[in-house]
């Protein structure tokens, strides 16, 4: 394979946006990133509910309590909502990225064996095989990490085009 291959993809949001929000990515409370964070706020208010509810049963040495049940609320908190805006960043890039391929003329994939360049109208991000140090492939996409990241879907190119893709990338990438 010396020479060039030329990929022509067919952007479309939707296509995309299945691949990024699947699973729940962009749910801000039960996202991959925060379901494990929201179940343990939830959890520690409810023990903070039943605490309080019964505070005037403790004696005067366990009043202490509260407070530590009160301090573990707030750090879960604040640990939740640093990843809830974390989720909100991600979602805004996406969007972002999603509505710039919406309005882009040319999308295309060059490759040969040594470089692969993305070209989104005129704008290219080229790299060396070497430069991606993770790929999947699977059934709706093919997923490129490294110096840059990219999605492919399956359904912004044609059939055979997903193939001799994914056939490259297995070469080229080796984890």
């Amino acid at each position: 394979m010396s020479e060039e291959k030329v990929i022509v993809l067919k952007p479309r949001r939707q296509d995309f946006e299945e691949i990024y929000f699947n699973g729940n990515q962009g749910s801000l409370f039960f996202s991959p990133t925060t379901r494990g964070r929201t179940i343990t706020t939830i959890v520690i208010g409810a023990i903070l509910l039943i605490v309080f509810i019964f505070r005037n049963d403790f004696t005067r040495e366990k009043a202490g309590i509260l407070y530590f049940v009160s301090f573990l609320f707030l750090l879960c908190a604040v640990f939740l909502s640093v990843s809830i805006n974390k989720v909100s960043r991600w979602k805004k890039q996406v969007s972002r990225y999603l509505t710039r391929l919406e309005k882009c003329n040319i999308y295309e994939i060059r490759f040969d064996e040594n470089f692969f360049t993305v070209n989104i109208d005129g704008e290219k991000e080229t790299s060396e095989w070497k430069d991606f140090e993770y790929f999947d492939n699977n059934n709706e996409c093919i997923v490129l990490e490294g110096k840059y990241s990219y999605v492919f879907p399956k359904k912004a190119m044609s059939e055979k085009d997903y193939s001799i893709l994914k056939q490259v990338v297995k070469k080229n990438i080796t984890t």
